[in-house]
């Protein structure tokens, strides 16, 4: 039986004209008028029986009737003829009846549209929870995944389908203290419980230190502390060495692109390596790969045969004219190359990329890194299927090299497993402004964004997901973004995060971005793929909240106990490392 019967006295209004997904109800009863509001639930009658069409209530009209008039067009009614009251519905889905066994299912597909005069009712009441249930439970095949309740209906739970949301990627965005960061931790919650869950999290400042269980394996990035203490992978902490870095990442940091000499200090810093890589395969009798790697082939090197090759190179002669010599042709062109690759070699807050330990330079190493990223929950035992990657202490001029040399290397590894092979893994952009902006001041940041442009657009095919989680979405390169088929948005108050946003939504619901100002906090706006019925949602609370680092300003002010320890603020500033 249909949750869905009506009677014809129920009608709100009627038909008066349909344009694609959009109807327009005429409204004569201004009592059932007053009852409606924007963003509501209304049902339409299909001109298929067994059939119902549901819609959003976009727009409410409602002036004094002084006169009749025929009305065809809709913008031109409301300006022409003000005395007709007047519902723009958008059309979202249809509920059908009977589905060979099953019963009322709902579709996010219009196989009819209304006709004219057709009967409009509200759906509200029983009819509301009962439309909201069977929402609740269309993807009760094992796909589901909880975000928190349904705003129009608190008693119905609100579901995204986990498959085609890491699938067709995702974008979280909102305003500081809209919820974001909650929500992102409700996700990495329910992921972390899945019995063979594949995640990372490049979490920037520290925020998801909070989320335990067995399902969480939390990394950092090394810092100066845990160079001096030897710390390694087996303690949580992560090196990465610059010879993960890929060619074009290399160049970015070391040669400064104004420097007229950049061509000619690129090339002879590609030779170089490319014979470190050989000498390295050489010795270690890996004859296999010498004879296809190439230069962004994941082999170990000795940065310092390629700092002697470019010393040497730079204040090399060479036999002229008349048996005497000359300056060799990159003479004195190396100079400012070497300072630089000289001075991060140095930069203790950079140990993390030049570790002073030989046990990165081993041919084995990498696979204990990218089991430790990249290996599902089973696969480590019942532990970590969610790494969560602390990137705190990585200095903010390179944090794009760093971030996406992971990213890279995540996609590089699922690309040549085959494809039968290949354990499904979610990348969580946190901070995402920071590492792919919309607008790239230097080398690092034009690296980052290929990288994640290349991910965006391809990691379907090889079972890598992105989840883009911003505070500023216009400021997030756009090319990623507009890959994501998925938007849960928090509230926004800037007006340009919001025309990004809008820009996202389908036409039909091109409305829904007037929400965005006005959500409350822990409420999302959830469009896209995954999601059977776009709509608000409020969020549910995490088991373990993120550690957001608001601070009370005017509660800290008040208390006469409250201090901070400025002295050990200095010792860390110094020592380039957070002392604790």
């Amino acid at each position: 039986m249909s949750i869905l019967a009506y009677a014809d006295a129920d009608a709100l209004g009627r038909v008066l004209s349909v344009d694609t997904a959009t109807v327009i109800v005429r409204i004569d009863d201004v009592p059932k008028l007053r009852s409606l509001q924007v963003n509501r639930l209304v049902v339409l009658q299909s001109s298929l029986a067994g059939q119902h069409l549901i819609g959003i209530v976009q727009k409410i009209t409602r002036t004094a009737i002084e006169e009749k008039a025929e009305v065809a067009d809709v913008e031109s009614s409301e300006l022409v003829h003000p005395e007709v009251n007047l519902v723009r519905v958008t059309l979202i889905g249809t509920l059908i009846d009977q589905v060979g066994a099953k019963s009322n299912v709902f579709r996010r597909t219009l196989e009819t549209v209304p006709e004219i005069d057709a009967n409009c009712f509200a759906l509200e009441g029983d009819k509301l929870t009962r439309f909201m249930q069977v929402i609740s439970a269309v993807s009760g095949d094992g796909h589901r995944l909880s975000l928190g309740v349904y705003t129009l209906d608190p008693a119905a739970e609100a579901f995204v389908n986990g498959n085609k949301l890491f699938q067709r990627h995702a974008v979280v965005v909102g305003s500081t203290g809209s919820g974001k960061s909650w929500t992102t931790a409700r996700l990495l919650e329910q992921i972390a419980q899945l019995d063979n869950a594949n995640a990372i999290v490049f979490d920037i400042h520290g925020e998801y230190g909070s989320l335990k269980g067995d399902g969480f394996h939390h990394l950092r990035v090394a810092g100066p502390a845990d160079i001096e203490a030897h710390r390694s992978i087996a303690d949580g902490v992560l090196h990465l060495p610059y010879w993960l870095l890929s060619y074009e990442a290399l160049v970015s940091m070391f040669v400064d692109r104004s420097d007229q000499n950049a061509p000619n200090q690129a090339m002879v810093m590609s030779r170089a390596i490319v014979q470190a890589k050989t000498d390295y395969l050489t010795k270690g009798g890996h004859a296999d790969v010498l004879a296809n790697f190439t230069i962004d082939s994941p082999v170990p090197f000795a940065i310092d045969a390629v700092l002697l090759a470019l010393e040497a190179l730079d204040v090399e002669m060479v036999p002229g004219s008349g048996g005497r010599e000359k300056q060799g042709d990159f003479h004195g062109k190396l100079s400012r190359l070497i300072q630089r690759l000289e001075s991060k070699r140095g930069d203790r807050r950079l140990g993390f990329l030049f570790p002073g330990t030989t046990a990165t330079q081993d041919y084995g190493w990498l696979d204990g890194l990218v089991a430790a990223l990249l290996a599902g929950r089973k696969a480590k035992g019942d532990k970590g299927g969610v790494k969560i990657i602390d990137f705190s202490e990585v200095p903010s001029d390179i944090l794009p090299l760093i971030v996406s040399m992971v990213a890279r290397l995540a996609f590089s590894v699922q690309q040549w497993l085959p494809s039968g092979a290949r354990h499904p893994v979610a990348l969580f952009c946190d901070e995402a402004h920071l590492y792919i902006p919309e607008n790239a001041s230097s080398g690092a940041a034009e690296n980052s964004i290929a990288v994640f442009e290349r991910i965006a657009k391809e990691g379907r095919k090889y079972g890598v997901g992105l989840v883009v989680i911003s505070q500023r979405p216009a400021e997030v390169n756009r090319t990623v973004v507009s890959q994501c088929n998925n938007l849960i948005a928090m509230r926004l108050t800037n007006g340009e995060d919001q025309a990004v946003v809008r820009r996202l939504l389908p036409d039909s619901l091109g409305g829904f971005g007037d929400l965005l100002p006005v959500l409350d906090t822990g409420e999302a706006l959830v469009v896209g793929d995954a999601i059977l019925l776009p709509t608000r949602i409020r969020i549910a609370t995490p088991t373990n909240e993120p550690l957001s680092g608001t601070i009370d300003f005017w509660d800290r002010w008040a208390d006469a106990k409250a201090s901070s320890d400025l002295g050990q603020a200095i010792d860390s500033w110094r020592r380039q490392t957070v002392v604790k």
